[in-house]
């Protein structure tokens, strides 16, 4: 089996239920956004020292792949496929956003992403994911709200990073300010 097939040379491409469209169509958009997004994901967990992220960004990239599939399929053939994101889904995230937050809690002001790498790299995921949620929002709304459950769930998921991301950053302060009083403690 090859990797190329030369129909996408035409400038189109074949949905999952079946459907050729353009490669320019705004669902080709939306789930090449959400590869994207996912792509961003493994970069951010590469990077992620703290178990518990870790964990949480990878049920989120399995997520994407039920997501993905979901715009793949015109919305009439949506009752076929096996696994859906569904308002459970979404309860998942905001347990994960009551956790952290009820462990590091939210900052009192604006966040300058940077503080640490693996921070900043979800804060970059959580970027491409709000441009996901707009590119989902014009989807749904061509589809008659057939993406309502897709639409929550990227709302919620953005908070969610935005969350984990300052839970790093949280970690990585009280990290440097004990790797100094070690520090200065065995000097003394």
């Amino acid at each position: 089996m090859k990797i190329y097939t030369r129909r996408g040379d035409r400038g189109q491409s074949t949905l999952l239920s079946g459907e050729q469209v353009n490669k320019d169509d705004p669902r080709l958009k939306t789930f090449g956004a959400l590869d994207e997004l996912q792509t961003h994901l493994g970069m951010a967990r590469s990077l992620v020292r703290h178990e518990p992220v870790r964990s949480v960004l990878y049920s989120i990239q399995q997520d994407i792949f039920v997501a993905s599939s979901e715009l793949a399929t015109v919305s009439e053939s949506l009752s076929l496929l096996k696994d859906r994101l569904v308002a459970a889904d979404v309860a998942k995230l905001e347990d994960w956003i009551d956790e952290f937050t009820g462990l590091y809690g939210l900052p009192r002001g604006f966040v300058v992403p940077g503080r640490s790498t693996d921070s900043a790299a979800v804060h970059l995921a959580r970027a491409v994911c709000r441009r996901c949620e707009r590119l989902i929002v014009i989807l749904n709304r061509q589809e008659n709200g057939a993406y309502g459950d897709l639409l929550a769930y990227y709302n919620r998921l953005s908070d969610l990073l935005f969350v984990l991301a300052w839970s790093l950053e949280v970690r990585d302060t009280v990290e440097c300010v004990v790797c100094e009083w070690v520090d200065k403690d065995q000097r003394a």
